[in-house]
């Protein structure tokens, strides 16, 4: 191999060896399993559905805002929240919760709303290749740090100083003896210069990992629903409800507050409400989705 040939070769490599950049990322619409995602900035989401623990993933691969994929890292795979972001996650079979990083789109099967890293699910209690019922909250604050200076964020406005006017003085000499008092003239006095703002150093970004620390609480198992949607008018609902057998109109609230929500179930098992919203979805009702309660 000539000079320029092993030169070649070490770029590449050096290239090759290059760390991934995190980012803060929210996205557009996508395709995944057949289905329209659409992310969404959402520092409250709380949510109740099935998550599934993630296949271990290929060393070196990066995750949908950059980071390196790790099967030991407290991660997990949303469809729409933006990334990263930092939920709660309790197991609801076990009453185990835990704090995870959302880091990656998925799951790709339709009707789980959570994927989480082997390492979590272990925390968690989750046998892998099977749903297991949760609840999401998503923790805002946390959140908004690991986000803070990540490229993607939209900058902070720099504020700057306004310029200082100009003062017009003026100057009276008496006259010396056997002269005359000159013209009054007015001096323009010049402006000082606005300090330049301080410019903060460009550091990259550090991912501080979360700590291992499982909080038990009481088991609170639900029933499985597929929740077809809600709507502020019963006669909307009731024509989505009517393509759908055995679905039903549920109303909540009273008076103008009242909104109506189309719902299947419950259902025994997971198997059942995978039916169903398979059902659901091939019927035109795209937003459907499988929630514990």
């Amino acid at each position: 191999m000539t000079r320029w040939g092993f030169l070649a070769v070490a770029l590449l490599a050096i290239a090759g060896c290059a760390q991934p950049e995190p980012r803060y990322v929210v996205g557009n619409p996508y395709r995944l399993g057949g289905i329209w995602s659409y992310p969404q900035e959402d520092y409250a989401l709380s949510e109740t559905g099935l998550a599934e623990v993630m296949a271990a993933p290929i060393s070196g691969g990066q995750t949908a805002n950059g980071e390196v994929h790790s099967a030991q890292g407290l991660t997990a795979a949303h469809r729409t929240l933006q990334l990263p972001a930092i939920i709660r996650v309790t197991n609801l079979e076990n009453g185990r919760s835990i704090l995870l990083r959302v880091n990656d789109r998925g799951p790709e099967r339709p009707g789980r709303i959570l994927g989480v890293s082997p390492r979590a699910g272990a925390l968690l209690g989750m046998a892998p290749g099977r749903a297991t019922q949760i609840a999401l909250a998503l923790d805002g604050e946390k959140s908004r740090a690991a986000a803070e200076g990540l490229p993607g964020q939209a900058p902070a406005p720099i504020a700057i100083a306004a310029a200082p006017r100009a003062a017009v003085a003026r100057e009276e000499l008496a006259p010396l003896p056997g002269t005359r008092e000159a013209p009054r003239r007015e001096v323009l006095a010049l402006p000082t210069a606005a300090p330049m703002p301080e410019v903060a150093p460009v550091t990259r970004a550090v991912i501080i990992a979360l700590p291992e620390t499982v909080t038990q609480g009481s088991p609170q198992p639900g029933r499985l629903f597929v929740d077809a949607g809600q709507f502020s008018q019963r006669d909307i609902a009731a024509r989505v409800a009517a393509r759908l057998p055995g679905a039903r109109v549920i109303q909540q609230g009273s008076g103008r507050n009242a909104s109506f929500r189309v719902a299947l179930g419950p259902f025994a098992d997971v198997a059942g409400a995978d039916l169903a919203l398979e059902r659901t979805l091939s019927s035109g009702v795209s937003g459907a989705r499988i929630i514990v309660e």
